[in-house]
C-alpha cells in the first residue's frame, strides 16, 4: 500500500513538564527534538506500520530542514518537494497528558501548484493536513494535489485538526477536494458543517466514532499525547479502526509524535 501525505515538515521541540510553567520562574523538564508536522507524522506511522510512504512539502534550506529531511528518510519514508528559505519549528508543552502548541510553520505554507510532480500522487491514499487548506498557495496546492491522486484513482483523506481558523474560504477548499474519509473532532466537524464522506470523529480517552459507531480507545499509559492523532489517522488508512486505536495508544505512551 502506497500513501502520500501533503503538508508540513518541521522541527518538532516537546517539552515535558512535571509542572506547570509560572511566569518569571525556572521550571526543569525534559526535552525531545526532532522531525515533525502532521503530514509528516502520518507519513512516519504509516510506514512503520507497514505501508510505503511519501512526503511531499516545501521544507527549509537551513540547517534544520537538513536534520529533519534526514531523519524522515531513515524512518524510511520519500521525502520529496523543494527546500528553501526557512524550516518551521513547534514547540509542543507536554503536562499531566495534556499539550499546549506553539506553532511557526516556516515556509511549509508556500509550496505552489507548478512545484508539484504529478507521479507524487500515484498512490492508494493521498492525506491532506488540515493546516495544508489554511493559507495559500499551499492551500491550492492541497486542492491541486487531491486533484491528481484521483487520476490514480486514490482515496482522499483530510484531518481537519483545527477549528479556531475554519473560516468560508477553509469550507470551500474541503468541499472541493471532496474527502473520501475526514478526520475530526466534534467542534471541527460543526465548524465545517456537512459533508457526504466517512467520518472519522476523533473523541480523546473515548476513544473515535466512525460512521455513528463507537470505539473504546485502548488502556495507555500516557506520557505526551502529541501526535496521536496522526498515528490514529495512519493506522486507520492502512489497517482500520483497530490499527489506528493500536497507534493511537502506542503513541501516546512515548515522548513524541513519531514512531
Amino acid at each position: 500500500m502506497q500513501i502520500t501525505t501533503l503538508g508540513d515538515l518541521l522541527l518538532d521541540v516537546i517539552v515535558r513538564l512535571d509542572r506547570p510553567l509560572v511566569a518569571g520562574d525556572d521550571q526543569t523538564a525534559v526535552t525531545r527534538t526532532g522531525a515533525g508536522g502532521q503530514a509528516a507524522n502520518v507519513a512516519a506511522w504509516a510506514r512503520a506500520l507497514g505501508a510505503d510512504a511519501r512526503f511531499v512539502g516545501k521544507r527549509g534550506d537551513d540547517a534544520a530542514g537538513e536534520l529533519v529531511m534526514r531523519e524522515l528518510l531513515a524512518r524510511g519514508v520519500e521525502v520529496v518537494g523543494p527546500a528553501e528559505g526557512r524550516t518551521g519549528v513547534v514547540v509542543s508543552l507536554a503536562s499531566g497528558g495534556d499539550r499546549t502548541m506553539a506553532s511557526d510553520r516556516g515556509a511549509a505554507p508556500d509550496l505552489e501548484p507548478s512545484e508539484l510532480d504529478d507521479a507524487w500522487f500515484a498512490c492508494d491514499v493521498l492525506h491532506l493536513s488540515g493546516y495544508s487548506l489554511l493559507r495559500e498557495p499551499l492551500a491550492a496546492t492541497a486542492v491541486a494535489a487531491a486533484r491528481a491522486a484521483r487520476r490514480y484513482d486514490a482515496r482522499v483523506s483530510v484531518d481537519l485538526y483545527t477549528w479556531t481558523l475554519v473560516d468560508d474560504a477553509f469550507r470551500a477548499r474541503v468541499h472541493e477536494v471532496a474527502p473520501d474519509v475526514v478526520f475530526a473532532n466534534e467542534r471541527e466537524r460543526a465548524a465545517v458543517g456537512n459533508l457526504d464522506t466517512s467520518w472519522v470523529m476523533k473523541r480523546g480517552a473515548d476513544g473515535v466514532r466512525v460512521d455513528g459507531t463507537d470505539y473504546d480507545a485502548l488502556a495507555a499509559d500516557v506520557i505526551d499525547t502529541t501526535g496521536a492523532g496522526d498515528a490514529l489517522a495512519a493506522g486507520f488508512l492502512i489497517g482500520g479502526v483497530a490499527l489506528g486505536l493500536d497507534a493511537a495508544a502506542r503513541c501516546c505512551a512515548q515522548l513524541g509524535a513519531m514512531p
